[in-house]
């Protein structure tokens, strides 16, 4: 943003495979009012805290390359983070393309990778809050508890950090309903915000491999000790902070369709048959959901969409 304050730390990072920014980091933005991530005319921008302390990220794409700026205590650590964040350590040619529409696909969205944040609670929080709700009420519960119990993001783009766990843990339950968030998932936030630095202990115990690493399989293992986090919340969360290729959201109220009508022009599908649909792309399941997602494939719509709700009023 011109006239705003100069980056601590910038550095450009040589691509030398095809990417595809916007589509790679698409899965950070919980909808166009998301306070933590923007998309922009300049470039993308993203709050993230790190041990060091918070941080501001600019990513933009020229030729060969990814340019980073970053502001705050968390400048050096946000950085180095980015190679990951961008997909680089992803592996898209993992996916040997079975029917004549996923090939397609991977023609026309080559340079989507898999990104990988490296920070399961951030990504562990947005998926608690859109567990059986729609899109627009969880994009609305997640904008207001940002603004209303994180704070500032360092630089000139004017984010917001996520709350810290420890914030949201010792919140009361009062405070989330105003919010749109109901006992249960205010609950299930605040156990979690509990574990937030086993979670990062964890993970960066498996850094430095991409999938289904040791550190990340403790990951796993733990918040599927939690009552209330199952299949769909783990892979939302694998996908997004571990960028896991094989996470594939079973419960997702549209996507089972979408892999039907994408894999065998059926309209409707259960989470069965879309796992049954997906079984010769073992190991690369999530990689096919973020291709569906992305293109935007899917069934033609039929009557009445599922309307949002007012928790806070009720």
């Amino acid at each position: 943003m011109p006239g705003g304050p100069l980056p601590d730390l910038e550095r450009l990072i040589r691509v030398e495979v095809p990417l595809d920014l916007v589509r790679t980091l698409a899965p950070l933005a919980h909808g166009q009012g998301d306070p933590t991530t923007r998309f922009a005319a300049d470039g993308v921008w993203h709050s993230l805290r790190t041990e060091s302390g918070a941080a501001t990220l600019q990513l933009s794409a020229s030729a060969g390359a990814v340019r980073a700026r970053a502001w705050g205590a968390g400048a050096e650590a946000a950085i180095a983070s980015v190679p990951d964040l961008i997909g680089l350590a992803d592996d898209p040619e993992a996916l040997i393309p079975r029917h004549p529409a996923i090939a397609q696909l991977a023609r026309r969205l080559t340079g989507l990778r898999l990104t990988r944040t490296g920070r399961p609670f951030d990504a562990l929080v947005t998926a608690i809050l859109e567990q059986k709700v729609t899109g627009f009420e969880a994009r609305l519960a997640y904008r207001e508890l940002v603004r209303g119990y994180g704070e500032r993001a360092p630089g000139p783009a004017r984010l917001w950090l996520q709350p810290e766990p420890s914030v949201l843990a010792a919140l009361p339950y009062h405070a989330f309903h105003p919010l749109g968030v109901e006992r249960r998932r205010a609950e299930l936030l605040c156990a979690t915000a509990r574990l937030a630095s086993r979670l990062t202990a964890s993970t960066a115990q498996g850094a430095g491999r991409a999938g289904r690493e040791p550190g990340i399989a403790r990951v796993y293992r733990l918040l599927r000790s939690i009552p209330g986090i199952g299949d769909w919340t783990l892979a939302e969360v694998g996908r997004v902070a571990f960028g896991d290729p094989d996470a594939v959201s079973v419960g997702d109220y549209h996507l089972k369709n979408r892999i039907a009508w994408t894999l065998a022009g059926e309209r409707r599908a259960t989470d069965a048959r879309m796992l049954e649909l997906l079984a010769p792309y073992a190991g690369q399941r999530g990689r096919i959901q973020r291709l569906v997602e992305a293109s935007g494939l899917g069934p033609p719509r039929r009557g009445p969409r599922l309307g949002p709700r007012r928790i806070a009023e009720i």
